[in-house]
């Protein structure tokens, strides 16, 4: 089974102390091939895949950056963060998840179907794929508020004893900071992109988008909830935006057009990338993936090799 951080069975105090920027002196030297290769051949796209191949050459998630989630509550954007989780385990990478809105049980129900692309997976499929992500995926087992000072040293203890290259923290909400504490906000996406410069882990963190007059607009990085220098500090900002209006048109017997998306996923900035723009989704609902159009099957993400 995939392995629990459980919040009062590990000692974190050695992992509280604010990390601080490590200065690192080196000879311009040093750099010449790398220098000389960056500008032969220009910047190479690099970095973990998201599992859809239309995003393949859009956006990647490179290492020691951090990326915000942000969109409306109930939106979806957890759902499609689990998929990418899924996704990155896929990829051979190790990967953290600190859900504190949502129980374990629930997060790896909802990944494994997602995985397996079927509503209900036979119990033997449950069975192996857990087995397999024994050695790759972990849960930080508490629910509800915990303090900022208390996640950051999870994290650096994922960085450094179990070696994640992905840490999803769900959500900014949940970390003891006031909506209006700007001040605390940016302090802490400050030293959470420290801390993924440092140990090189890349950290996916959610953030919810504030509510406008109704939810038929998509929002952007300039609507996410708090101060305004948690976008501006990340490297990456996706925003994903469910169509609602879609949603009850089919639920009233209402014609819709069948290449009408059911989400959006909006990248709004990708500080080492060149794509900023829109990608359109469609959702099925028996295994709770997002799907490239809706003439996609849902994939066998474990067996399909969807990333390569």
């Amino acid at each position: 089974m995939p392995a629990n951080i459980i919040h009062d069975n590990i000692d974190f105090s050695a992992y509280m102390a604010r990390t601080e920027a490590a200065h690192k002196l080196i000879p311009a030297g040093a750099f010449a091939d790398e220098v000389a290769d960056y500008l032969e051949h220009g910047t190479q796209l690099t970095g973990s895949k998201l599992p859809w191949r239309k995003t393949r050459d859009l956006i990647r998630f490179r290492s020691g950056e951090v990326t915000l989630w942000s969109g409306i509550n109930g939106h979806g954007k957890s759902l499609a963060l689990g998929q990418a989780a899924s996704g990155f385990v896929c990829q051979r990478e190790q990967v953290c998840i600190a859900s504190l809105e949502m129980r374990p049980v629930v997060t790896l129900a909802r990944m494994t179907r997602q995985t397996v692309g079927a509503r209900h997976p036979d119990r033997s499929d449950v069975l192996d794929l857990h087995a397999i992500w024994s050695d790759w995926l972990w849960l930080y087992d508490q629910q509800g508020q915990v303090t900022g000072e208390r996640i950051l040293a999870v994290m650096r203890y994922a960085a450094e004893k179990l070696k994640v290259r992905h840490f999803i923290l769900d959500s900014l909400m949940k970390c003891g900071l006031a909506e209006d504490d700007y001040t605390g906000q940016k302090l802490f996406i400050d030293t959470l992109c420290t801390i993924a410069r440092d140990t090189g882990m890349h950290i996916h963190l959610v953030a919810h988008s504030r509510k406008g007059r109704d939810e038929t607009q998509t929002p952007g990085k300039m609507d996410v909830k708090g101060s305004g220098s948690i976008t501006d500090q990340v490297d990456n900002v996706v925003t994903w935006w469910r169509n609602k209006a879609k949603e009850a048109a089919v639920q009233a017997g209402e014609p819709v057009e069948a290449q009408q998306a059911d989400a959006i996923m909006v990248i709004d900035k990708q500080r080492n990338g060149e794509f900023e723009g829109k990608v359109a989704f469609w959702f099925d609902k028996d295994s709770m993936q997002y799907i490239d159009s809706p003439a996609s099957i849902p994939a066998d993400m474990m067996t399909q090799g969807f990333w390569a």
